[in-house]
């Protein structure tokens, strides 16, 4: 299903489902064998929640933890030890009812991290015995156990608030690295090689797209040209711009105005998600828009900047110590607020948005600080 037609659905069907459903009352707290953790959306996002879901397994040592996501986030979860089963949701009516039907009061307990889809608290309500969601819209009705959406933070510690009802307080120091498999590696190591590119070049990664909701995210493609070749005089660096397959036309207008063309490559739709995992590992830094590829970049260990106009660093910005993230907004008013599902285009226009503030040397001073530091 599209994208706006599921988050239309949510809005208008599942808002109303979770008030009827929320009158059934709260739950008494039962032995916790069988969790489910629901994450259904965006792989950044999943990523962020990563640090949580290991910091349960550590609490629950003997409890069976299950994840449910869809195929837009399922790769985030390949190989990861701290779950027992992923789950893969197709977001249709048929499959999402199949789901409840199979899986009716099946887990103790579920904790609900997504921030404002109200088809997860739909699925909770029954799947579960026991709820754990955020506090804010008509889905908290459905939850037993309501807990703060704190915007003024990392929303890597707002998923770890959903764990203190649980007792677990712990923080967060990095993220968790994600994994690929053998022929992932292969695949993107046949790829250096064809472009004559070797681990012990200077590998810089581009993220030069953002998902569809909001386009007005992206920093104007003649500024990363610019930085390009910049880096690439500079600093010897090979450019790797980084795409999906709706997103190749784009990176084929920035490698068209990259003047450097011999230390510039196009990777835009020749990777998978997984392999995007392994390429981007290699990186030595990694520069990119509010999204997906810069979560990444900062839990495969990767120095990373990350550029930011609508949406707020101090919820998103690129988690880990000696990232930086640039925003120039005078304040701290979002044009993007997830946890509210508001996350259209910046109420600027495209032409006027936010992160067009950011200028080719505020990106410039902040890699001279990284390199600077070794």
């Amino acid at each position: 299903m599209a994208v706006k037609l599921i988050k239309f659905l949510d809005r208008s069907i599942g808002s109303l489902l979770c008030g009827v459903l929320g009158i059934a009352g709260k739950n008494k707290k039962p032995p916790f064998n069988r969790v489910l953790v629901v994450q259904l959306w965006g792989i950044g996002e999943t990523v962020l929640a990563l640090p949580s879901i290991r910091a349960l397994r550590n609490k629950c040592k003997n409890a069976k933890i299950n994840v449910l996501a869809t195929k837009r986030n399922s790769d985030v979860f390949y190989g990861n030890k701290d779950i027992g089963e992923l789950i893969v949701l197709k977001l249709n009516p048929i499959s999402i009812l199949s789901f409840i039907i199979k899986n009716y009061r099946k887990y103790d307990l579920i904790i609900d991290m997504e921030e404002y889809l109200n088809i997860s608290a739909i699925i909770s309500f029954f799947a579960g015995k026991y709820r754990i969601g955020y506090s804010h819209g008509a889905r908290a009705k459905i939850y037993d156990v309501r807990v703060n959406y704190n915007e003024r933070q990392h929303v890597a510690y707002t998923f770890l608030d959903l764990l203190k009802p649980l007792g677990i307080k712990k923080g967060v120091k990095n993220l968790v690295k994600l994994d690929y498999c053998t022929e992932d590696r292969k695949k993107v190591e046949s790829l250096l090689k064809s472009y004559n590119i070797e681990k012990k070049d200077f590998l810089i990664g581009f993220g030069v797209g953002a998902a569809e909701s909001a386009k007005s995210r992206m920093w104007p493609k003649e500024r990363f040209a610019e930085l390009a070749d910049w880096l690439i005089e500079r600093h010897n660096a090979k450019i790797i711009l980084i795409g999906n397959n709706d997103e190749k036309k784009l990176v084929n207008e920035i490698m068209n105005l990259i003047k450097n063309k011999k230390n510039s490559f196009d990777f835009a739709g020749k990777i998978n998600v997984r392999e995007m995992f392994y390429l981007i590992s290699l990186c030595r830094l990694f520069i990119g828009n509010d999204s997906g590829p810069m979560h990444v970049a900062a839990a495969q260990g990767v120095k990373t900047i990350g550029l930011f106009g609508c949406n707020l660093p101090v919820r998103f910005e690129p988690f880990g110590k000696g990232n930086y993230a640039i925003y120039k907004k005078s304040t701290q008013d979002a044009c993007i607020n997830v946890h509210l599902g508001q996350v259209d285009e910046c109420r600027y226009g495209m032409e006027n948005a936010c992160v067009r503030k950011i200028q080719v040397e505020d990106v410039i001073e902040v890699v001279n600080k990284i390199v600077k530091k070794g």
